[in-house]
């Protein structure tokens, strides 16, 4: 596979946004390049920072209630520059907080209600209850995956069909249609922390593929026998 210049990989918010594990995405993505002979860029972008330019592929994790404000203008300034990416078929993953913020709005416990970036077309609205544990679920894209969600904040899709996939164990984005997550274009949102990737890694991989422009069964075949049988074992666990 010839590779005539880097992936540039922007890491948004790592010191504000990276809960549970996050960064550990980022360092799945950038392995599976290295064992594949692709060469990965990552630049990393903080309050304040100009816009990352010629972007092949973004990565924001979850935060605290704190972190989320502190990047809250700062996101402001990268939404159109994120909704530009997003119709261009950039891939990005979004994961928790992340997730949340990308949706029309989040509406707090007493009745506030926060601007979101309007990339994803869903909304959340923080719950009276934390939603913790194992979750595994069924896509139709990636077929089943495996995470750990920890959120309070409950969020519910506009159009059900965009979800990443159903639950068959937890609960997901919320506690009454059994979905989880959102497919946009190219674009994830999910609450599966863990972190996702390494647990995922064909989600790791189709990113990647959408990144370079290939398809996943153009990319070199790694040997992950032991990620399936450490799957194995943590799809048995209990939610």
């Amino acid at each position: 596979m010839k590779q005539v210049k880097p992936v540039r990989l922007a890491y948004l918010f790592p010191r504000e946004m990276s809960t549970y594990g996050d960064r550990g995405n980022v360092i799945c993505l950038m392995k599976r390049m290295e064992w594949r002979g692709i060469r990965c860029e990552l630049l990393e972008f903080n309050p304040g920072d100009r816009l990352p330019k010629d972007i092949d592929l973004i990565f924001m994790g979850g935060g605290q209630d704190s972190g989320q404000r502190v990047i809250e203008e700062s996101l402001k300034t990268l939404g159109p520059w994120l909704k530009d990416e997003v119709a261009a078929g950039t891939p990005g993953l979004m994961i928790c907080g992340a997730y949340q913020l990308l949706g029309e709005y989040f509406e707090t416990q007493s009745g506030d209600r926060l601007d979101g970036i309007g990339i994803f077309d869903a909304y959340t609205v923080a719950g009276k209850d934390r939603l913790i544990g194992n979750i595994r679920i069924k896509s139709e894209i990636f077929g089943d995956l495996i995470g750990f969600e920890n959120h309070s904040g409950q969020t519910f899709l506009n159009q059900l069909h965009q979800a990443l996939g159903m639950v068959r164990s937890g609960f997901g984005n919320n506690m009454g249609d059994s979905t989880e997550g959102i497919v946009s274009q190219h674009f994830i949102g999910t609450y599966l922390h863990g972190p996702l990737l390494p647990k995922n890694p064909n989600v790791a991989d189709w990113l990647i593929a959408k990144a370079i422009g290939r398809t996943i069964t153009e990319l070199v075949h790694l040997p992950d026998q032991f990620i399936a049988q450490a799957r194995s074992i943590a799809s048995g666990r209990p939610q």
